[in-house]
């Protein structure tokens, strides 16, 4: 009698980290500032051609560091500045469909930034990713600092933002 495999399904895992970073608009723009796709009413926006969402930015950054595919580049640019597309919430979405064989499932974000204070937002932007990537809000992490002020982030110029995200292969 031939001896029977059985196949058994052993996920992969993988990790990956995205960064981003923007300075903060002058004083005379109109530009809010858009963190993890929600506004934060009182503080500068940042520069940049989209809305410059360094969280959604970071985040997208990350995903493309599984998928191997960069969004932030000729894709958001193509969108951007081709289709007037600034939501980076387009820019997340796009690098999501790229995880093809992967189901995100935990998000880790750290902010640096000496304005403005970020803990009462941190609920809002928690449950916004949460929406945005198909999770639940217990699978996202966020943490805010100054970073002591030792970094132009620190002191007041912008804003930085640096995921983790984990991932695990589809069956």
């Amino acid at each position: 009698m031939a001896k029977r495999t059985i196949k058994t399904f052993i996920p992969e895992y993988k990790s990956a980290i995205g960064q981003d970073s923007h300075r903060f608009e002058s004083s005379r723009s109109k530009k809010k500032l858009i963190l993890a796709g929600i506004e934060i009413p009182e503080s500068l926006g940042l520069k940049g051609n989209s809305d410059a969402d360094v969280v959604l930015h970071a985040l997208t950054n990350a995903i493309s560091g599984v998928s191997g595919i960069n969004i932030l580049g000729k894709i958001s640019d193509d969108l951007c500045l081709g289709q007037g597309i600034t939501d980076s919430k387009a820019y997340l979405q796009r690098a999501l469909q790229t995880l093809e064989a992967y189901s995100l499932v935990h998000v880790s974000v750290t902010i640096e930034a000496l304005r403005p204070k970020l803990s009462k937002h941190i609920e809002a932007m928690k449950e916004s990713l949460a929406t945005l990537c198909g999770l639940q809000v217990n699978q996202i992490g966020i943490t805010a600092t100054t970073g002591e002020g030792l970094t132009a982030f620190g002191k007041g110029l912008g804003m930085q933002a640096f995921v983790i995200i984990s991932v695990v292969s589809k069956k």
